[in-house]
């Protein structure tokens, strides 16, 4: 028997003050089952370069839970340890057996899947435990030894009984982690942070039904099922990302897909699969759901990995904002595994590999668009407000996506922007040599808008997502010459000014006499009444809304926009058409009660084809109607 205390390096203590102060305790299970995963991959490495030459067997971590007796228990039938293994790796705190093996094997084990770098996670078990001990036996058959500890300094080793190589480590529980003695807190901590390690990891049995062996047959005709105990196993030692695109099927990704978030209903689009070797390691799968306008971002929808260990799925200011949007999961080893958020955030690796990832999905994109524009153009519904997203907050993935956005017009026809161009240029340039694009946000609420465009000959654009106004001012900005009007906020004729003028059926005098008429059925507060000279076949009186103001007020309601835009109160245009009939017999009607209650009706259906007329307005609106029909 032999007793110390152990070393604690002064030149390594403080970078582990730095990083890898653990806030959440459960961290210990992930830290310790890895430990055994390594231990497992480094045994298989040795075999492959030829340094072990006993049989591999099954190589497994059982995790065990025993609450009468207050233990938890990882074990595995890797390397094991020697004595002097033993002395070198678990009381030298940070030194890191991982590490050291990675180095010594530098460029013969880069493909072994060694998980630890720091050495500091064995020490994690201290979180949650009284005492720790650990029973281990090497491959190379050396004798077994114990290590026990009680959190101080102080360890003892002495010989120990274990027939077959490998690795228990036995934590004691304390009195205020009772939690980790439950089978569905450690069950849950598995699938939360093991679920995709490369080693089998078992967790008890469960029970299945399987065919009778004797196959004696049920009153169908079927072979009768009986249940049968088996051995647990909480992991996918050989997820989906860690394969080859050529040798999975879509149904392949799909079940992946499941497999990653089992209460989902609903199916992803399409996915772009992750395979990077240089400048640095990455694989994963990247799913796009079903947006349609959701910008209320599902974030821990991205899982984060290092060699198939979980980091995290908080991953919005690792990745682009954009991004987390999207489902899936990102691995690589060149991601730090033990570090806070914000220690991510700054690694120059992560930074690296954010910026390829936001490449590859730009380019898939564009090759969709490319390749099947039809399939694209089915899909730009659900994934339009990715695209703007990502447009509005990355520079370069709004570079490279540019080919691939598209403009969907009322007809359900897409266009690009260049195509756009060469549609409307003919009839929707202005006076001042500007395309102006007409746009909808609401097909039905809009739809008088959309008629009045149409019937003189303009196209209309439907852009209904929540970033649509911050995104429009975007292009106008990058485009030259360009744009856009939704088809409310003005007169049809004000929203592409040429140089023709139509002239008025009434005088100033007769405007002036009016428009004290018109103030007086409506909240002038609100709506400012202003006449115009419009087609007789116009509507009698029409409600905008200044597109400027509009956008201003809708990109402070989404974050942006210039300040204080969002506390201003609704304002409106009310035009009222000095050519329309119904204004001219307004004008001469000498009935005061009716040429008010006229003047109320034609506001009021301008109201209503704005979906504004509401209450009581609404109410007495149909009874009007129905005296005026009388």
């Amino acid at each position: 028997m032999s007793t110390g205390k152990i070393d604690v390096q002064t030149e390594n203590i403080f970078p582990i003050i730095k990083k890898f102060l653990y806030s959440d305790h459960e961290i210990f299970l992930r830290e310790l089952v890895s430990n055994a995963v390594d231990a497992s991959s480094k045994l298989k490495a040795l075999a492959k370069m030829g340094e072990f030459n006993g049989e591999l067997g099954q190589l497994r971590v059982e995790v065990k839970l025993d609450p009468e007796a207050k233990t938890l228990t990882i074990s595995d039938n890797g390397v094991g340890m020697s004595e002097e293994e033993v002395g070198k790796y678990l009381n030298q705190v940070a030194f890191s057996g991982a590490e050291e093996f990675l180095q010594k094997y530098e460029g013969k084990a880069e493909d072994s899947g060694i998980i630890g770098h720091f050495g500091l996670g064995f020490y994690s078990a201290f979180m949650v435990s009284e005492r720790v001990e650990v029973v281990t036996k090497s491959f190379t058959g050396a004798p077994a030894v114990k290590w026990e500890c009680d959190g101080s300094p102080e360890y003892t080793i002495t010989e120990a009984e274990r027939a077959e190589r490998g690795t228990d480590i036995i934590l004691h529980i304390d009195s205020e982690s009772k939690e980790f003695l439950e089978e569905d807190r450690i069950a849950g901590i598995l699938d939360k942070y093991c679920k995709f390690l490369p080693v089998e990891i078992k967790f008890g049995t469960k029970t299945i039904n399987v065919d009778d062996p004797s196959g004696e047959k049920d009153e169908n005709d079927q072979v009768k099922q009986i249940e049968e105990q088996v051995d647990n196993i909480v992991n996918n030692p050989s997820p989906a990302w860690n394969k080859m695109p050529a040798d999975l099927s879509d149904e392949d990704y799909k079940k992946f897909y499941r497999e990653l978030y089992p209460s989902s209903f609903e199916e992803p689009l399409f996915h772009i699969h992750l395979n990077v070797d240089y400048p640095f390691k990455l694989t994963g799968i990247l799913y796009f759901p079903k947006l349609k306008n959701n910008i209320q971002l599902q974030r821990n929808k991205i899982q984060l990995y290092s060699n198939q260990v979980f980091i995290t799925d908080a991953v919005e200011n690792i990745v682009p904002e954009f991004l987390t949007l999207l489902h899936g999961v990102i691995d690589s080893p060149d991601i730090p595994l033990n570090v806070s958020r914000s220690y991510l955030q700054e690694d120059g690796n992560v930074k690296k590999i954010s910026s390829h990832i936001t490449k590859k999905v730009a380019d898939k994109l564009v090759n969709m668009f490319k390749n099947d524009r039809e399939q694209f153009e089915k899909q730009w519904d659900d994934i339009k407000v990715f695209v703007e997203y990502g447009m509005l907050t990355d520079e370069k993935f709004s570079d490279k996506i540019k080919p691939a956005v598209l403009f969907k017009n009322t007809e359900d026809k897409c266009f690009t922007i260049e195509e756009y161009r060469d549609l409307i240029k003919e009839k929707q340039t202005d006076k001042n040599d500007t395309l102006v694009c007409l746009y909808a946000s609401n097909v039905d609420e809009q739809h008088a808008y959309i008629e009045s465009a149409k019937n003189r000959g303009y196209d209309v654009l439907v852009l209904d997502t929540p970033l649509t106004s911050h995104w429009l001012q975007q292009i106008e900005m990058k485009e030259e010459k360009i744009s856009f009007k939704r088809v409310d906020a003005d007169t049809v004729d004000k929203l592409i000014e040429k140089d023709e003028v139509v002239e008025s059926n009434l005088t100033e005098d007769q405007q002036n006499e009016l428009k004290p008429i018109f103030e007086g059925v409506v909240n002038t507060e609100t709506f400012t009444v202003q006449f115009e000279s419009l087609n007789e076949n116009d509507d009698p009186v029409v409600i905008t809304r200044p597109e400027f103001m509009r956008r201003m007020k809708e990109q402070q309601e989404v974050g942006g926009g210039m300040f204080g835009m969002g506390n201003l109160p609704e304002m409106y245009n009310m035009i009222v058409n000095s050519n329309h009939p119904l204004v001219s017999k307004i004008l001469m009607e000498q009935d005061g009660e009716k040429r008010q209650s006229l003047s109320k009706q034609a506001v009021d259906l301008a109201k209503l084809s704005q979906g504004m007329l509401k209450g009581k307005e609404l109410t007495n609106f149909i009874k009007r109607s129905v005296n005026l029909i009388d």
